[in-house]
């Protein structure tokens, strides 16, 4: 058979897109639809980065009032994703485009596993959109433009928030009146299919850690910590939104709120104003003045960057202590995505400041680490440290795809295709 499925990873202004054959999950294509809402732009790629195909086309004109800017929005993604189903089938190499599957950063209580797209269900994950404003709706668009498009298209939905469901009750909560927990104000936790990710390739990388006692650091422009028990999500840095926890990008991780209060009574700020301060001016960005790319921070001189840096890494040195005592001590510590991938000074100093934990560092091996081939792990500890410590390659859309293939296409499980 020549099934394909595609994974997407929607934004507020851009849509990210992979396509894997069913069979093996091997990569056929990927690319980018950035530039929604102003002057969309599509560009195809072979696995190798190659470019395929690129499509450039103006932006719906804006409507007057509320209703017509969501239709608006509605047929700019319509178009879009018109114009990336029509292009793939001339390089999708006699493969058919049978299933899709969707990063959606909120489940909520209710979804604690990948889903099936029903129209119930969308109206359900629509409803969360008050505990994630800036990601559920650009999550859920394209569901429903390829609902239009392709109605008989399976789509399956996988959540940042699910693998966290695992907590224990007093990791989840905060400490609020009753009521407010119970309408959904608790620690969620989120970058769920990226841990997953890591959970499932610990075994084969560290099987003591794999059983053991586990922090994952996922360190790209957003950042947060996971505190694994047996591959299982213990604890998670995040809680009730993607701004807590860690110093990020742009966001602030964990801010004490009554500086919101002073912001609002001191400044006169409201809500919308302290979100963009929160989500877009802070962080990294907003500490050096400079930049939220830690590769032009690290190369910087200027001593507000170098305060950033540090900033950085005290943040995760602290965060780390906290999931420790969470586990009940360390047994691995691994480094992901981005920054955690590529940045050795970013792991050095960070591993500097846990050797009383039992951290130590092989710095040759962390210098040799960053850049590696794909898929392959590197071990950055030196032998006999009492706490391994791993750079593990993330691969949250091998995660979706796998979810997507079990939901949409079993048919092509491995078990399945053994038995058939």
């Amino acid at each position: 058979m020549t099934d394909a499925l595609a994974v997407f990873n929607a934004g507020s202004s851009s849509l990210k897109f992979s396509v894997f054959t069913a069979r093996g999950l091997q990569p056929l294509l990927h690319g980018l639809i950035d530039g929604l809402g102003s002057a969309p732009h599509l560009v195809l790629k072979a696995p190798d980065g190659a470019v395929l195909a690129e499509q450039r086309w103006g932006a719906a004109p804006q409507g007057g009032g509320a209703a017509e800017s969501a239709h608006d929005a509605d047929r700019e993604h319509d178009e879009a994703l018109a114009a990336l189903l029509a292009l793939m089938p001339t390089h999708l190499r006699g493969h058919t485009l049978t299933a899709v599957g969707h990063r959606i950063v909120h489940g909520g209580a209710r979804f604690t596993a990948p889903v099936r797209l029903t129209e119930d269900v969308v109206a359900e994950l629509a409803a969360l959109t008050p505990l994630a404003p800036l990601h559920q709706p650009h999550n859920l668009s394209p569901v429903a433009a390829l609902a239009r498009l392709m109605p008989d298209l399976p789509q399956v939905g996988c959540f940042d928030t699910a693998f966290h469901t695992t907590n224990p009750p007093v990791a989840q909560r905060f400490a609020l009146p009753r009521a407010l927990h119970d309408a959904g104000v608790r620690r969620y936790g989120f970058h769920g299919l990226s841990y997953e990710y890591i959970a499932t390739q610990l075994p084969a990388v560290d099987a003591w850690a794999a059983q053991g006692r586990t922090i994952v650091l996922h360190l790209g422009n957003g950042a947060s910590a996971c505190a694994l028990h047996g591959g299982r999500s213990v604890a998670s840095s995040m809680g009730f939104t993607a701004l807590d926890g860690l110093m990020m990008g742009t966001r602030t991780g964990s801010l004490d709120a009554g500086v919101l209060l002073w912001l609002m009574d001191e400044r006169g700020m409201g809500a919308r104003q302290i979100e963009h301060l929160l989500y877009s001016e802070s962080g990294l960005l907003g500490v050096s003045g400079i930049s939220s790319d830690m590769r032009t921070l690290l190369a910087s001189d200027r001593p507000e960057a170098r305060e950033a840096v540090a900033l950085y890494t005290y943040r995760i040195q602290r965060e780390v202590g906290s999931l420790a005592a969470a586990l009940g001590g360390l047994d691995a510590l691994v480094f992901t995505a981005g920054i955690g991938e590529h940045a050795a000074p970013v792991r050095e100093a960070v591993c500097q400041g846990l050797t009383w934990l039992g951290v130590r560092l092989d710095e040759a091996a962390n210098a040799g680490a960053s850049g590696l081939p794909d898929g392959q792990s590197a071990r950055i500890s030196v032998p006999g440290s009492p706490v391994t410590v791993w750079v593990v390659p993330t691969d949250e859309e091998g995660m979706i795809a796998r979810h997507t293939r079990r939901l949409a296409l079993p048919q092509f499980e491995p078990a399945a295709a053994a038995s058939a």
